[in-house]
């Protein structure tokens, strides 16, 4: 079955792709990743275009970038399955854990589409995610905080056990950030062919969110 992954660069659409490679049955064609209008940015997780095509040259998978607004995003990513459904596409890999309204979006729109849509992370506890991702080998950081929950602090903190011990004592955040608490970056792991080249350029803050915005390749020296 010829599938492709909806792309946000960071740990939990990471670890469905990877979960879905190790089904002998599964070939993993595409990433789709959606972007803002002008084309810069990930909608998700604010993440360059340049980076995030770093990351899918670093894993070796095709990498699907759209440009749209929030009025017009369903409309654009219908465009993106109808073209894949012709390459010969069945089915579209989410990495949602248990947000049940995107889960309806995201299985209607493959309906309609006339794929199927697969969840491989549905209904998992968040530890035993974490864990996994984390005994696997993959390297990921945070770039994005819901400053109303999470402080500027965290940007650039890595996805570990000493993350887990933090998450441990922080009962009102989602240790996975299903809720938005937080965004992360995958960078290196079993599924790559090499780290990625990146480099922290700045912080900002957005929309009421902190943001760690990365550098593709590495920082020239002035």
């Amino acid at each position: 079955m010829k599938v492709f992954v909806s792309w946000s660069g960071g740990k939990d659409s990471m670890l469905a792709c990877y979960r879905m490679m190790q089904q002998p049955d599964v070939e993993v064609a595409y990433l789709v990743n959606m972007m803002t209008e002008d084309g810069e940015y990930s909608r998700s997780h604010g993440l360059s275009a340049a980076v995030l095509r770093a990351q899918a040259a670093a894993v070796g998978i095709p990498l699907i970038q759209r440009a749209a607004s929030w009025k017009d995003y369903e409309k654009e990513f219908k465009s993106v399955l109808a073209e894949l459904k012709l390459k010969g596409v069945e089915a579209g890999i989410f990495g949602d854990i248990d947000l049940q309204p995107h889960r309806d979006w995201v299985e209607r729109i493959c309906r309609e589409a006339g794929i199927q849509a697969f969840l491989p992370l549905w209904n998992a506890k968040r530890k035993d995610l974490l864990e996994e991702l984390i005994s696997t080998g993959f390297k990921s950081r945070i770039v994005v905080t819901d400053a109303a929950v999470l402080g500027e602090e965290w940007l650039g903190c890595e996805i570990n056990r000493d993350f887990m011990r933090k998450m441990e004592v922080l009962p009102q955040i989602d240790p996975c950030g299903e809720k938005g608490e937080y965004h992360t970056f995958v960078y290196d792991g079993p599924m790559f062919r090499a780290p990625v080249p990146f480099y922290d350029e700045e912080h900002l803050m957005i929309e009421k969110h902190w943001v760690l915005k990365l550098g593709a390749g590495l920082r020239q020296k002035i």
